[in-house]
């Protein structure tokens, strides 16, 4: 048996690299996964729910639906992340609203719907998406690093607090990853992608990055 046989996913950001990943593991090692992205095609799940996680009623509803169309839910990755770059004297307002947005109050709304679903099966896992810089800032990322520090805490949080339950609530906090996110924000800076992935590269112990 699969490490993952019988088990229902619901995975947000599905359709990025990190996310695409996920699904294609989650898939191989047995489980059912719900896609959730603002654009699923061409992905292999087993349901897709489209949306835009700015919109309140959407991440509402994003853990009941999953639950409907797997017949279950025992696991919520939110994994959907977008990326504001510059100092806070750069950062516009349309930055903020998406930052905040996507990064924090779609998790936030998605857990606070989930874990009633999770905890009436005996329990489940969550798993939020972070960052490295939401735990040590770099530079120029203001906004960026401060929503991953608040998934960071905001996972603590609720870790210790349903634990109880059987639920699992845990971050992953990623450095930096050959995706397709990272290639364009080279690019928007006017660098070519490869070569600074390169550069980027002998910066890391082992020679490349994630």
């Amino acid at each position: 048996m699969t490490r993952f046989e019988q088990k229902k996913a619901l995975v947000t950001g599905a359709a990025g690299g990190i996310g695409s990943a996920i699904v294609r593991m989650l898939m191989a090692e047995g489980a059912q996964v719900a896609v959730a992205d603002r654009a699923v095609a061409g992905l292999d799940a087993s349901a897709y729910l489209p949306g835009d996680l700015l919109d309140p009623v959407y991440s509402d509803g994003l853990p009941k639906a999953a639950e409907a169309a797997l017949g279950g839910l025992d696991i919520v990755i939110n994994n959907a992340g977008v990326i504001a770059r510059g100092a806070v004297t750069a950062t516009s307002d349309d930055d903020w609203n998406l930052s905040l947005g996507v990064n924090v109050e779609a998790p936030f709304r998605i857990c606070r719907a989930a874990i009633p679903i999770l905890a009436a099966t005996g329990g489940g896992a969550i798993v939020n998406t972070a960052s490295c810089w939401g735990l040590r800032p770099g530079p120029d990322h203001a906004l960026y690093c401060m929503t991953k520090a608040a998934v960071a805490s905001l996972t603590q949080c609720m870790g210790m607090d349903h634990a109880h339950q059987g639920i699992r609530v845990n971050a992953v906090c990623p450095n930096e990853v050959n995706t397709p996110m990272l290639r364009t924000g080279f690019a928007s800076r006017g660098f070519d992608p490869d070569t600074a992935l390169a550069a980027l590269g002998k910066t890391v112990p082992i020679g490349r990055v994630a």
